[in-house]
């Protein structure tokens, strides 16, 4: 199982928001690319970027963080947060982004994420964010009445390289991750679900390696990397042990 620490971008500064709240932002490092070779130096494989600006207006507003972190690490990197069209697709896989995350238009525009990963095979991942069950889009502002999984099931068959699966309600809160929903929607899906939001300590970790065996890929982890409640090494030792069997 993949650990991604995430990177969220606000105004130039990597923040963490209160249950995706803007106004509620805790500013962690104001030079995103040093935090990104914080990330690196301390084992992690892979950095989860959100434009939270960007999100909200539908276009990139981070790109100058973005171009940064890409430039101070090797590992791949995957973005979200603002990304509406093919061509907006196609020029962060051009400046060295190994994946993007579709969110509001994989909900308002289906077929253009399925344009997108017959263009781009591999390197497009959906971003599902939910509250109370419900797809939440354009920076969470707005919720939607289409469930989580019924919003999946659409690219079960279209070569979707993940489903990041977000329960908003949780993110940033420190409660715990909703492990139950998680596994539920990988579950039923065959496409791998990383989970994020609400990872709060190393038992959240425990807790989803124990239901890898459902489809579960990977856990997002922000505010408690940064805080210093997960310890990077350790995390990093758990999640990437052999599955955990039930015991006969």
């Amino acid at each position: 199982m993949i650990i991604y620490p995430a990177i969220d971008l606000k105004d130039g500064a990597c923040v963490r928001l209160l249950r995706g709240e803007m106004s509620q932002a805790t500013v962690f490092n104001t030079d995103p690319g040093d935090q990104a070779r914080l990330f690196q130096s301390q084992g992690f494989e892979w950095l989860h970027l959100v434009d939270l600006n960007g999100a909200f207006e539908g276009k990139p507003v981070n790109g100058a963080a973005v171009e940064s972190i890409l430039k101070a690490v090797t590992i791949p990197v995957q973005l979200g947060g603002g990304i509406r069209d093919l061509k907006t697709i196609g020029m962060w896989l051009e400046k060295g982004v190994s994946r993007v995350i579709l969110g509001t238009v994989a909900l308002r525009d289906p077929e253009l994420v399925k344009s997108a990963c017959r263009e781009f095979p591999g390197k497009v991942a959906v971003g599902i964010d939910a509250r109370e069950g419900y797809v939440a889009v354009a920076g969470w502002a707005e919720t939607s009445d289409i469930k989580a999984l019924d919003l999946a099931l659409k690219f079960e068959d279209c070569g979707v390289a993940a489903i990041i699966y977000t329960d908003i309600n949780r993110d940033g809160a420190m409660g715990g991750v909703n492990v139950e929903s998680t596994s539920d929607l990988a579950f039923h899906l065959t496409t791998p679900v990383i989970a994020s939001g609400g990872v709060s300590s190393m038992d959240d970790l425990v807790a989803l390696k124990a239901e890898e065996d459902t489809g579960i890929e990977g856990v997002i982890c922000g505010r408690a990397l940064y805080d210093g409640r997960i310890d990077p090494k350790e995390a990093l030792a758990l999640l990437s042990a052999p599955a955990i069997e039930d015991a006969d």
